[in-house]
């Protein structure tokens, strides 16, 4: 820890001596705001401050170290073209309370963004205030609220497939909603007969992934938005699997009439601790006055861009100022540089990968539903319990040979579940390296099965007791008494 590698008066900075005089310390700072004792700070060398930082990041795991394939979260490549591009001082310096004419580049950037996410999606508007998915979809189910509030017909039900993502129901929740689940056929759809079952006059919408959770195109996506509007609800796309179908078909044109964007998933912007993130939500028309105010306008006439305040049926605020600029410009400059065709592209590269991959480990690892996937597919370690096995052993035993394992135990409608998503940004090779380790480790469950409960080996840290880190869980260090103890 840094604090053990702390050594009184060692310092990793130097200041001259201020040449001017001032006030001193107690005229500028009152006494009731000073400490009465110094804070608890590490006191180190420049050196070993650096060589700490060092070593810290060699044990992190990143997408620019190695294959990164967890399924639904597209850990994929971000071009460096996009990190240059957002760190120029024009861009990085922009503050948010400058005047609209101070900042017309700015502003055309995010409506040209709006414009081509808009063509992307084949949704009217679309507003960049969410700061990633999850705020995303509660603000897409605020507009839901208000669009049946708004026509006197409080509705208050909002359908969720049994696969869906576990953001899904907490945001109907946070939104005000009763989520109601319905199940997966043997195709691992939407049941068709289960879903117009469930549509009543108190629905207020659908909320489904195409393709959903377990990487399947839901085929009967004409019928389903149908049947939906048909009950006076309205359809909302969770984006998080928009990255196989970009450029190829649209939400829009399925039917769906809300739909949020994880940009750092299909646009290749930073993800998670590399973020801020960025969830831009667009609808249809008939939605459009409800989006989060302001909203960007283009003044034909003046020839200028300005935010528009008056708003009388927005749902308000979702996000201080007006999203993550920086994300979005990262998002802008993945568009621009791929066009149309590149676009389309990302997608069939990705359902290439994924299927690829899929046929590789299929013996070993069966998918949960056989045939084809999209993007990314869910396999099951089931057949490895007999052994002793379970997905979390195979999984860590792939850290040894240099991979992020996929997400396991979701979906929860697969038995031991491993949900993989390659990308289209990993290459034939490093498929084929995935492959041969997961086959492996699928040899070496029959052959040492003890090996795999006891990995990995070969890292800094080794498998913690998981039931003791839960039951007695310390998240801040304590320097150790003189007696031993800590």
């Amino acid at each position: 820890m840094v604090f053990e590698l702390s050594r009184p008066g060692r310092r990793a900075w130097s200041l001259p001596e201020a040449d001017v005089d001032g006030p001193s310390l107690e005229e500028l700072l009152p006494e009731a705001h000073r400490r009465a004792q110094p804070p608890n700070l590490p006191e180190l060398s420049e050196l070993d401050l650096v060589r700490h930082y060092t070593r810290l990041s060699q044990r992190n795991w990143a997408i620019d170290v190695g294959a990164y394939p967890l399924g639904s979260c597209t850990m994929k490549y971000n071009p460096k073209l996009s990190e240059e591009a957002a760190s120029l001082p024009g861009m990085r310096d922009l503050h948010p309370f400058e005047d609209d004419d101070l900042v017309q580049g700015a502003l055309e950037l995010l409506g040209t963004l709006e414009l081509a996410l808009c063509e992307a999606t084949g949704m009217a508007r679309m507003t960049f205030q969410p700061a990633a998915g999850a705020q995303g979809e509660l603000t897409g189910l605020l507009i839901m609220r208000a669009y049946h509030d708004a026509a006197g017909d409080p509705r208050r039900r909002v359908i969720i497939p049994d696969s869906a993502h576990g953001t899904n129901p907490a945001s109907v929740t946070l939104a005000g909603f009763e989520a109601h689940e319905t199940p997966s056929d043997e195709r691992g759809l939407v049941d068709l007969g289960a879903l117009r079952e469930a549509l009543a006059d108190d629905v207020a919408g659908l909320m489904l992934t195409n393709p959903n959770t377990l990487g399947l195109f839901e085929r009967d996506i004409a019928e389903i938005a149908t049947s939906v509007h048909d009950a006076g609800g309205l359809l909302y796309y969770d984006g998080a699997n928009f990255n196989s179908i970009v450029g190829l078909v649209r939400p829009g044109d399925m039917g769906f009439d809300i739909v949020h964007l994880n940009l750092h998933k299909t646009f290749a912007t930073p993800h998670g601790g590399g973020g801020p993130g960025s969830g831009p939500l667009g609808v249809v028309e008939r939605l459009e006055p409800f989006l989060p105010s302001p909203v960007l306008e283009w003044d034909e006439g003046a020839e200028r861009w300005s935010w528009d305040h008056d708003r009388p049926r927005s749902i308000g605020r979702i996000h201080s100022f007006h999203g993550n600029f920086g994300i979005n410009l990262r998002a802008y400059c993945y568009l621009r540089s791929l066009g149309p065709a590149g676009l389309r592209q990302v997608a069939e590269r990705a359902v290439l990968n994924a299927n690829y991959l899929r046929a590789l480990i299929e013996e070993a690892f069966p998918t949960a539903y056989p045939g084809p996937c999209m993007h990314e597919f869910v396999s099951s370690a089931a057949r490895l319990k007999r052994l002793g096995v379970r997905a979390t052993d195979v999984c860590k035993r792939l850290i040894d040979f240099g991979f992020h394992p996929p997400t396991i135990y979701f979906p929860l409608v697969v038995e031991e579940a491993l949900m993989v998503e390659p990308t289209e940004t990993e290459s034939k090779e490093t498929l084929d390296s995935l492959a041969a380790a997961l086959n492996q480790i699928a040899d070496e469950a029959e052959g040492d099965p003890e090996l795999l409960r006891s990995a990995p080996i070969t890292t800094p840290v080794r498998r913690p007791d998981e039931a003791r880190a839960a039951r007695q869980l310390r998240v801040r260090w304590t320097p150790a008494d003189p007696d031993g103890g800590s």
